[in-house]
């Protein structure tokens, strides 16, 4: 997969292949099992081109990153105390990232309901004077 996203648009394996033969010897019936077994699996999509198929990935890395990480957490018995240990693992690179993130998403989020135990109006609307 990483091959298929660092190339950004749909590839054959006969490029996969001369890609990967840069770093280490590898089979063309290697690549071609390989981004079959992708696409089997779904995360790639293909398209005949001539006598190959061209392949593009269906999701970005992002994507399946984040879907990665949405996994793994909810599989926690206790979200919270895994998020508190992730971000203890975080270098101060990736802090950075998640305040980046942090900022962006931010807008998107609705306003909380007031919570009266910590001093906002009772939930059902009452104004506070009101209980006095």
């Amino acid at each position: 997969m990483t091959r298929v996203w660092q190339w950004n648009r749909p590839v054959t394996v006969r490029e996969v292949l001369e890609d990967l033969q840069r770093e280490r010897s590898i089979a063309y019936t290697t690549v071609m099992t390989v981004m079959d077994n992708l696409h089997q699996k779904g995360w790639v999509r293909r398209e005949v081109d001539g006598r190959a198929y061209r392949y593009t990935a269906v999701s970005t890395r992002a994507a399946y990153s984040a879907a990665l990480m949405n996994e793994a957490w909810s599989r926690s018995d206790n979200p919270a105390a895994a998020l508190v240990a992730f971000f203890g693992m975080m270098s101060a690179e990736q802090r950075e990232a998640l305040q980046d993130a942090m900022r962006i998403v931010a807008p998107t989020f609705p306003e909380p309901p007031p919570d009266p135990a910590h001093g906002g109006p009772p939930a059902d609307g009452t104004p506070p004077e009101a209980g006095r």
